[in-house]
This record gives structure tokens, C-alpha cells and sequence, in this order.
């Protein structure tokens, strides 16, 4: 199979670092050329927004999977205006990595994929239309994963604890669920080798409040964990405070069902365990 991939980010690196040989070709575009010399292995265009080359659109179109990691833009999808024609000319498995955020606000209950989508702000609401456009144009070639809080390697609370940037803000009934970086990983490998498309959260099996996360960690590193600070009287970005408007439960059995997902990281616990026995934040 040949992979292309629309965005390097977090995510959608690690795949390609775990799962690209099972790919005989990856190619795929960067927004920078420091990125772009980081995937010097394989051929990657870089894309800024504007209509990309002829020849890049010709790779969308040949490609057997298309991943799909940048995010709405503010107005017109940057993907979709740029790769929509061509994607939707070809007969590519398009995974496309989404929210958990397009669920909106469910006061700690319980959710599914059945559950209707109620995206309360922009952003998120940018990621139903982008989801539904694609579903419009390429029906079950079509996977949409919809991701928790993903966290990993350099990406963690043992290195925010050492960098001194960790805060344990406490909103009271607040729990987040989230997703090691190696089991999205494992996540859209399934979806790739799915004949059927459809709509799967990819998260962990224990939703927790974020405070315990930070506790956890530090104490992992023997060290005390900072003050507990109200959310009330935290100060937070306007996106970092739109993150705790929404209290949720999220059940992942379709995607263990569907994807075979089978997590190395079930639990924020098994997930620092490892970080913190590979080195991280030491």
C-alpha cells in the first residue's frame, strides 16, 4: 500500500515512526522545510495552504490510504480545498483524526459513538463539517477517529512536573479521557486495514479528573505535587478553558470491537508507568 499523509504532526508521525513499513511508499505534505528534513526518508511536499504542485495532487491520487492530521482552518478546510478533488477522484481508505470535543458537554455522563453530536464552539463545530464533507464525498471510504487528550514521549505530565509548567487545576466532578500516542497509532493501523468505514473515540478505558494525573506523576518522581488551584481562579487560555467546559465519559468497546484496538496503555497509570521507566522527566 502507499500512504499519504496531510500533516506530520504528533500523531500521524509516530504512525508513520511504529506502523510506515508496513507501507511500500510514503509521501505526504509539511507546512515547514525543518519538518520536512526531518522526514528526509520519504517524500514529502510542503504545503502552506495555497493549491499545491500538480505533481503532489498526483501522489493524493494514487495513494491506497490517505491520513489526514491537520485541522480545520478557520474558514474553508485547508485538506479538503486543497485535496478533496483529487482524494475523492482516486479510491483511497481516508482516515481522518478528529475529536472527542465534537461530543460537547455531557456532565460526566456516559458516551458512545451513538450519541449525538452537540459541538459547542468553533472549533469543534469546524471538525463536524469537515467529518460530514468528507462522509458527502467518499461515504464508507471514510474512518474518522475522534481522539481523547493525547499524551507520550515528550508530550507527558513527568515533563511538564520537570519543566515546572504542571498545574493541578480542580474543577470537582471534572474527569477527561485520554489516549497514549502509541495506541492512537495502534488505532489508525486498524482503521487502515478495515474494508468498512464509520466513526470510532479513541480513548482509554479510565476517565479521570486531571488533577490525579499530575499527582500520579509526581509521585512517580518522588517529588510533591503542586497546590491544588480552583478552577474558578485559574487563569487559562481561551482554549485551554473551552477544554474543561466539556465533562464527559466516553466508552471505546467499538473501537477494540471494530479496529481490534488493543491498548498497551489502558490507563493514564499504565501509560506514565512506561514514560517514567523509558526516562521521560527525569
Amino acid at each position: 500500500m502507499n500512504l499519504f499523509v496531510i500533516g506530520f504532526g504528533y500523531t500521524a508521525q509516530r504512525f508513520v515512526d511504529l506502523h510506515g513499513g508496513g507501507f511500500a511508499r510514503i509521501t505526504g505534505t509539511v507546512r515547514s522545510a525543518d519538518k520536512r528534513a526531518q522526514l528526509a526518508s520519504h517524500d514529502i511536499d510542503l504545503f502552506d495552504g495555497a493549491a499545491p504542485a500538480a505533481a503532489t495532487l498526483a501522489k493524493a491520487a494514487a495513494a491506497d490510504v490517505v491520513l489526514i492530521s491537520v485541522p480545520p482552518g478557520a474558514g474553508d478546510d485547508p485538506a479538503l480545498t486543497a485535496f478533496g478533488e483529487a482524494i475523492t477522484s482516486g479510491s483511497a481508505r481516508v482516515i481522518y483524526l478528529s475529536t472527542v470535543g465534537v461530543y460537547g458537554d455531557h456532565h460526566g455522563d456516559w458516551i458512545d459513538e451513538d450519541t449525538p453530536l452537540a459541538p459547542e464552539h468553533g472549533r469543534v463545530q469546524a471538525r463536524v463539517r469537515v467529518e460530514d464533507e468528507w462522509r458527502s464525498r467518499i461515504g464508507d471510504r471514510l474512518a474518522v477517529l475522534r481522539l481523547g487528550g493525547i499524551y507520550g514521549p515528550g508530550r507527558n505530565a513527568l515533563v511538564e512536573l520537570r519543566a515546572g509548567r504542571a498545574r493541578r487545576i480542580v474543577k470537582p466532578g471534572q474527569v477527561f479521557n485520554r489516549i497514549h500516542v502509541d495506541d492512537a497509532a495502534r488505532a489508525i493501523m486498524g482503521a487502515v486495514q478495515r474494508r468498512q468505514g464509520g466513526a470510532w473515540n479513541i480513548v482509554d478505558d479510565e476517565p479521570a479528573p486531571p488533577q490525579d494525573v499530575i499527582a500520579y506523576a509526581a509521585g512517580l518522581m518522588g517529588i510533591a505535587p503542586p497546590p491544588e488551584l480552583p478552577f474558578d481562579s485559574a487563569e487559562l487560555s481561551p482554549m485551554a478553558r473551552s477544554f474543561y467546559a466539556s465533562n464527559r465519559r466516553i466508552r471505546n468497546l467499538g473501537a477494540k470491537q471494530d479496529l481490534g484496538l488493543v491498548f498497551a496503555y489502558p490507563t493514564y497509570r499504565a501509560g506514565l508507568d512506561a514514560l517514567w521507566a523509558a526516562g521521560e522527566g527525569r
